[in-house]
């Protein structure tokens, strides 16, 4: 029987991570995955779609290429999904391939096999039992699909998809149906309307993306309705038949025609292959303290089946934070300092409070907005639309929140994750001198108490 310090069960940016984290660490270390390394991240979810969103972006690019001042006859200008599904496959076969290499250099060794846990220190794989003092569960989770009348039918069909189906779609449908005005959701959103298909989401809550600020989902909703996309706010989907979706808006019910559903409605927690385990549980997910250890002494969590932060970043730094704490550390994540974004056009990214989490909290704050129509680098590059907004703190001039809407915000919101966590305010980024012209210019005149350029 081998025996190890630690078995990460779970492939995906959480266990990987932790893997080669504990590996740098000198502990004698083994993954278990089931499918490919890299987990839904890699395989089925950041990667691929941003792969293929790149692709419809640059279409659409070409679509409106007399912006630029360059003559393109659109009508001469098309896409093959075939191809553009065919390109993501090898960014991806790249980037998991990467893994496994990253893997073998660190000396862990990996079992590809569904993992089972008997106990806190044996994992049945295959047909051997594998010894371990510490266990890091990093199952992951998988796509819900709802208890909807006809949902489970539809999916069985092929009618109605989740995301991990929608990237392998060499067509794109007529009409697109969203269900659920999420992350997920308004991301394929984006895409397939950039690629021709009609586009309808419809979402239960007031507004979609609701984590993000009001004036964040308001701009955002309003470009989206711009592009053309059809958006259904308090809104419920009765049933999904084979050709159609129902829905209850205003207490009527209609009846939409399509030609494929997206079930975007959320990821639930892989939890049956530690059932033994008996570990506390925090609604679907496993319960865990800052530190990531669950109620069983020597077995952590982190990811997707803890049913909290779902991002990968947030996963791969719960990973670190479990191994530097199985080896005797004392760390936690503080996780007001973790960034979410969503990569539409353009892009949102946040980090901290919203205005509505600063009421709510009683907390004395300031807002400033700075739009990207008052920044030379936007204006060159025809990238006007967007703003940032800062929420500051009062009383000590920190750094509550940012909310970026523009091109590019993702690549631009680590500045503030800097220096909240060097506890920087307000008043030292605007006095950073930023280059120009640069799109980070919009981050130093919002720090200002009076930006110059509006």
């Amino acid at each position: 029987m081998k025996e190890y310090d630690i078995i990460v069960l779970g492939g995906g940016p959480g266990g990987y991570v932790a893997a080669i984290k504990a590996a740098q660490l000198k502990q004698k270390v083994a993954v278990i995955e089931k499918e490919v390394l890299g987990g839904i991240c890699l395989n089925h979810g950041c990667i691929p779609t941003k792969a293929i969103l790149k692709s419809a972006k640059t279409y659409d690019l070409f679509k409106n290429a007399k912006n630029y001042g360059i003559e393109v006859d659109p009508s001469l200008v098309n896409f093959d999904l075939e191809k553009i599904v065919d390109r993501k496959n090898g960014i991806v076969k790249k980037l998991t391939s990467g893994v496994a290499m990253l893997l073998k250099k660190n000396g862990v060794d990996v079992y590809n096999g569904y993992g089972e846990v008997l106990s806190k220190n044996e994992i049945k794989v295959n047909d051997q039992t594998l010894k371990t003092k510490n266990i890091i569960l990093a199952t992951g989770g998988t796509a819900i699909v709802p208890p909807i009348p006809g949902a489970k039918e539809a999916y069985e069909k092929g009618f109605a998809v989740t995301s991990r189906e929608l990237l392998t779609v060499t067509k794109p449908p007529k009409h697109l149906v969203v269900v659920g005005g999420g992350v997920i959701g308004v991301e394929f959103a984006t895409i397939f309307n950039n690629l021709g298909s009609k586009v309808t989401i419809i979402e239960m809550a007031d507004s979609i993306i609701t984590p993000m600020d009001n004036d964040v989902i308001d701009a955002y909703t309003k470009v989206l309705k711009s592009d053309g996309v059809e958006i259904l706010t308090k809104a419920a989907v009765k049933n999904i038949g084979t050709k159609d979706v129902t829905y209850e808006k205003d207490g009527k019910q209609t009846k939409l025609d399509a030609d494929l559903v997206l079930i975007a409605v959320g990821i639930g927690p892989n939890t049956s292959s530690f059932t033994k385990l008996g570990l506390e549980m925090k609604g679907r997910g496993v319960k865990v303290n800052g530190k990531m250890e669950t109620s069983v002494k020597g077995v952590y969590a982190i990811g997707d089946v803890t049913g909290e932060h779902m991002l990968a970043h947030v996963a791969s730094a719960e990973g670190i934070v479990a191994v530097e704490n199985i080896l005797g550390d004392s760390k936690e994540i503080n996780y007001n300092h973790i960034p979410a974004a969503i990569y539409g056009h353009p892009e949102i990214a946040m980090i901290g409070l919203t205005e509505r989490d600063a009421k709510a909290q009683g907390i004395k704050y300031t807002v400033t907005k700075f739009p990207l129509a008052g920044n030379g680098k936007a204006l060159a590059d025809g990238e006007s639309v967007g703003f940032i907004k800062l929420i500051k703190g009062s009383e000590l001039d920190e750094i509550l929140g940012a909310h970026i809407f523009a091109y590019n915000a993702v690549d631009m919101i680590g500045e503030f994750g800097v220096a909240m966590r060097l506890e920087a305010t307000n008043y030292e980024i605007a006095e950073t001198v930023h280059a120009h012209p640069s799109l980070s210019e919009i981050i130093m005149e919002a720090s200002m108490d009076k930006p110059i350029h509006i």
